[in-house]
């Protein structure tokens, strides 16, 4: 009896020490990447480190040039969220990445789609505030709008940055195609949401946006609402707000794991209202991937699609 009393407490200890080694494991694994700056497989990338802003805190920007590029082809230009985690695994939390160098060359060399620069601006601490879509507190229910957080809602002024400052940037010192039907957006999730809510609030600059796994639920993030609350305004607001049907093109999808698993009624409620504004299947798609998950490696494996059915000649 003794013997098995001994071997009784030790078990806590066994827990405790398998614990800690799980957090060291975690530890190790979400550190810092040794190295930050991304380079390419494929084509070209230059780093513009800090650039600063009137409207926003200074972050990185990226830029990938297609092989072969010189200043003033006829490129479109596709501005991609999240770009700290789009070129490069080595350099990025998760060591996961869009495989954007790799998958964009594959296309373009293919014939697939026409030669593109893609503009990948990095996030922020602020970025569930500057990716959600702020004008949609305007839909909010009168009697809820007291619970608003208004100075927690930024993306008014990112997307200023991006408009005001990014592309005239880009434009000056690249010279590519900078009409509209030239001009195009990209992101995952949060980021999904800002480049639906840029296409509602600058249809004159974006010709079409792709939206991944977009965070229509709405849940955990800023401004004092519940998710569902913030969902139904934010649908409210697309429907309110989106360019004349057809006239751009918009495509938005979602796996069936992980986050995107709560994604599907919401994406529904939402491809209701846009095809009730009129929206044919040539300028907008919705689409489902099943067993994808909300991760980098998922919208790698399908980023394909986006891109042909943006840039596809």
């Amino acid at each position: 009896m003794m013997e098995d009393k001994k071997k009784k407490k030790k078990w806590p200890w066994i827990v405790l020490a398998v614990l800690a080694l799980l957090v060291a494991v975690a530890a190790w694994w979400m550190r810092p990447p040794a190295n930050t700056i991304p380079t390419a497989s494929r084509g070209t990338l230059e780093r513009f480190p800090q650039f600063n802003s009137q409207h926003v805190p200074p972050r990185d920007i990226v830029v990938w040039l297609p092989v072969g590029y010189q200043t003033g082809d006829s490129c479109d230009v596709l501005y991609m969220h999240d770009g700290n985690m789009l070129f490069d695994a080595t350099t990025t939390w998760n060591r996961q990445e869009w495989r954007v160098d790799e998958v964009m060359d594959s296309l373009i060399e293919a014939g697939a789609i026409k030669p593109c620069i893609v503009v990948g601006i990095y996030n922020t601490d602020d970025r569930l505030t500057e990716y959600f879509p702020a004008k949609s507190w305007q839909c909010v229910p009168e009697a809820k709008r007291h619970d608003v957080k208004l100075n927690e809602l930024t993306a008014d002024a990112y997307l200023r940055f991006i408009v005001e400052e990014v592309k005239p940037f880009i434009d000056n010192r690249y010279k590519p195609l900078t009409a509209r039907e030239h001009t195009f957006m990209m992101g995952s999730s949060m980021g999904g949401l800002i480049s639906l809510y840029a296409l509602c609030e600058y249809p004159q600059v974006f010709g079409g946006v792709a939206c991944l796994s977009s965070h229509l639920l709405m849940a955990h993030l800023p401004g004092g609402l519940d998710g569902d609350l913030w969902a139904t305004a934010f649908r409210d607001y697309v429907g309110q707000h989106l360019p004349q049907a057809n006239g751009s093109l918009i495509y938005m999808d979602h796996g069936t794991e992980d986050f995107d698993a709560d994604y599907g009624k919401y994406q529904q409620l939402l491809d209701r209202v846009i095809t009730g504004k009129g929206w044919d299947k040539a300028h907008y798609v919705s689409r489902v991937y099943p067993g994808h998950r909300h991760r980098e490696t998922s919208w790698a494996a399908r980023l394909d699609q986006p891109l042909l059915f943006l840039l596809g000649r």
